[in-house]
């Protein structure tokens, strides 16, 4: 049962950490006008992304502001669901070791 609860939460971090590096690469395609943005694809796509993540960039961006036009808020994210996921990983292995 444990192993499956971790590979679960394993698994639902890591769909995350891709829809977070998703919305990045998407922004950066918009910024650099490489897709058209009155498309109807490319705006139903934008638009889920941001649904997705924008409730975990709108705390960090409270407190971290632009930098030189660059928002960070992304890469914190990501910093923040690796340590979840090694956390995750660690403790599931500490409690098989001693389980």
């Amino acid at each position: 049962m444990g192993y499956a609860l971790e590979r679960l939460l394993i698994n639902v971090i890591d769909l995350y950490i891709f829809v977070v590096f998703a919305s990045f690469i998407m922004s950066w395609l918009i910024a650099f006008d490489v897709v058209n943005t009155r498309s109807q694809a490319v705006w139903s796509i934008r638009r889920v992304l941001d649904a997705l993540t924008e409730p975990a960039y709108r705390p960090i961006r409270r407190f971290v502001p632009l930098i030189g036009g660059l928002d960070f808020s992304p890469m914190i994210v990501l910093i923040g669901l690796y340590f979840i996921r090694d956390l995750v990983i660690g403790l599931f292995s500490r409690s098989a070791a001693y389980g």
